[in-house]
């Protein structure tokens, strides 16, 4: 193999590392509609536990309707007074909102001159935002080198991450979210994986 074609293999890897983490942003900030549960539907499904993983939820969106997955999600991550979930790095790691992971997060994304946008009432250690943000940082989104999205990664969602999918993945009030879930704690335990590999 070339260097040319290493580094476009390399480029489709992480074309593929973005798109994952922008459709986890995308199904934990709010329900999918009709259009994204018949796209998700075909969405290929290759060998290995991540092919596994969107087999899963290939399944699921033929099982869900945007009614179902839409009261799902409210009894997941909203509910009357709070959802099954609280999908927040702060909770994860003190148990308590509003902690110093967010303050530790609001502080890297000023370095990193990524600004939440406005109408968005959810604090920045959303997993949906963090998903979001990884998914920027890998696709070159913003002003910031691809090693930083690795240490993103590192930083903000490898010590919470994977457990917050595994509860999501087992979670009470979940049908199509348990493939969510699956999805999710694959990719982190993927990325985790390749973290930790000899430079």
């Amino acid at each position: 193999m070339t260097e040319t074609q290493s580094s476009a293999a390399l480029d489709a890897v992480d074309a593929e590392r973005a798109r994952l983490f922008a459709l986890l942003g995308r199904l934990l900030s709010h329900a999918p509609d009709a259009a994204l549960l018949a796209r998700l539907k075909l969405l290929p499904h290759g060998p290995g536990d991540l092919g596994d993983a969107y087999a899963a939820l290939s399944a699921a969106a033929a099982a869900a309707t945007p009614d179902t997955a839409e009261r799902e999600f409210f009894d997941l991550f909203i509910g009357v007074g709070r959802g099954e979930l609280l999908p927040y790095a702060s909770y994860y790691l003190t148990g308590f909102l509003h902690e110093r992971p967010l303050a530790d997060l609001r502080g890297e994304l000023m370095r990193l001159g990524v600004e939440k946008a406005e109408g968005i009432a959810e604090p920045e250690d959303h997993i949906a935002f963090v998903c979001e943000v990884l998914a920027g940082l890998i696709a070159g989104a913003f002003a910031a080198e691809l090693e930083q999205a690795n240490d993103f990664f590192t930083r903000h969602m490898r010590p919470w991450a994977g457990r917050f999918f595994a509860d999501l993945e087992r979670a009470e009030m979940a049908v199509f979210y348990r493939a969510v879930g699956r999805l999710g704690r694959t990719a982190i335990e993927i990325e985790a994986t390749a973290a930790d590999l000899p430079a």
